[in-house]
């Protein structure tokens, strides 16, 4: 099924799109390199990241430190 992680900023704002396809049932790792879609470097903070893979959707919150 298809796997999307979305980061979105504390105003709710996307900021990058880390996976958007289908993938096998198992463990995965991703990891994100602080930049936005644009490929700009952004801020350290507090980010939220969602996961949907197919009727599972989960939120979390990650800090990024520079």
């Amino acid at each position: 099924q298809v796997v999307r992680i979305d980061v979105y900023n504390m105003l709710g704002q996307k900021v990058r799109t880390l996976v958007n396809k289908v993938q096998a049932a198992g463990n995965h790792s991703v990891t994100w390199d602080g930049r936005n879609d644009a490929g700009k470097t952004v801020t350290s903070g507090l980010y939220l990241y969602r996961i949907k893979a197919g009727s599972f959707v989960e939120v979390k919150k990650m800090l990024l430190l520079k």
